[in-house]
C-alpha cells in the first residue's frame, strides 16, 4: 500500500514537471530562435543502476523480486534542430543557416543564441535587446555607425558605400547537449569555435522549432496521466481510512 502511494506521488510529480516544460515550449512558439525542451524520466531503479554502475556482470543475483515503478527525473534535453526562416525586412535581423550561435556579451559572461533580432544601443553597438552586445569573430563587440547595411553571406558587414564595418561571429560546439540554458533563454558553455561554413541571411530570423500540434497532444496526454494518478491516490487514501476505522472498531 505504501509503495503504491510512492509510485503515484512520483508519477504526479513527474507529470507536473513535464507539463511545466510543455507549457514553456508553447509560450515560446513565436519566440525567434527558441529551441524546444523535452523532459524524460526513468524508474528509480534504472537511475540507481546507471549512476552506481554494474561492473560485475557474473554471477548475476536477483536481490529482490519487487521491481520499483517510482519515477525519478532523468534528463531535460534541448532539440537543436534548425527551424524554418521568416523574412522580416528589418535591417538588423539575421538568421544562421547551419550549425552555430551568435555570441552575446552579458554581464556575467558570454552566452549564445540563435535569435538574431538585434538592435543598436545608445553607443551604437549591435546588441540583443536588454541582454548584451553581439560579438564578432574575435570576440569583440560590434560598433556600427548606421543600420543601413549590406552584409554578405559570411556575416561580413558593409555600409552602403562598401566600407567594411565588422563581422558577425558564428560559434559552434562539439556537443550542443553540453550547453546549459540560462534564465534568459540563452545558452552557456565552453569550447566555442568559429564555424566558417555557416551562412548568414540578412533581414531574416529563424523561427521557433516548437511543434505546436505535437505539444498540444503531449499536454493532453500528460494531463490525463496526472488526473489518473491523482484519482488513484484518492482511492488509496479512502482504502487506508477504511482499514484504520475497521481495525479501530475490532479492537
Amino acid at each position: 500500500m505504501v509503495r503504491g502511494f510512492y509510485n503515484l506521488t512520483s508519477g504526479m510529480l513527474s507529470q507536473g514537471r513535464r507539463l511545466d516544460v510543455i507549457a514553456n515550449n508553447m509560450t515560446n512558439v513565436s519566440t525567434a530562435g527558441y529551441k524546444a525542451e523535452h523532459y524524460t524520466d526513468r524508474t528509480f531503479d534504472e537511475v540507481m543502476v546507471t549512476r552506481i554502475g554494474n561492473k560485475i556482470k557474473q554471477p548475476y543475483q536477483t536481490m529482490e523480486t519487487y521491481q520499483s515503478h517510482i519515477l525519478a527525473p532523468d534528463h531535460l534535453y534541448t532539440d537543436f534542430e534548425q527551424s524554418s526562416f521568416e523574412e522580416t525586412t528589418l535591417p538588423l535581423d539575421f538568421a544562421i543557416q547551419g550549425e552555430g550561435f551568435f555570441a552575446i556579451q552579458m554581464e556575467d559572461g558570454v552566452a549564445y543564441t540563435r535569435a538574431g533580432s538585434f538592435t543598436l544601443d545608445t553607443e551604437g553597438y549591435l546588441c540583443l535587446s536588454e541582454l548584451g552586445r553581439v560579438l564578432d569573430r574575435e570576440g569583440n563587440p560590434i560598433q556600427l555607425p548606421t543600420d543601413k547595411l549590406e552584409p554578405d553571406k559570411q556575416g561580413n558587414l558593409y555600409s552602403k558605400d562598401g566600407d567594411y564595418l565588422g563581422s558577425l561571429g558564428v560559434y559552434m560546439f562539439e556537443d550542443n547537449q553540453e550547453l546549459e540554458r540560462n534564465p534568459y533563454g540563452l545558452f552557456t558553455g565552453q569550447g566555442a569555435q568559429i564555424n566558417e561554413d555557416a551562412v548568414i541571411h540578412h533581414k531574416w530570423v529563424e523561427r521557433s522549432n516548437v511543434n505546436l500540434v505535437k505539444e498540444m497532444v503531449n499536454m493532453m496526454s500528460t494531463q490525463r496521466a496526472l488526473q489518473s494518478a491523482a484519482q488513484m491516490s484518492k482511492i488509496y487514501d479512502q482504502v487506508l481510512q477504511r482499514v484504520v476505522n475497521d481495525i479501530g472498531r475490532m479492537q
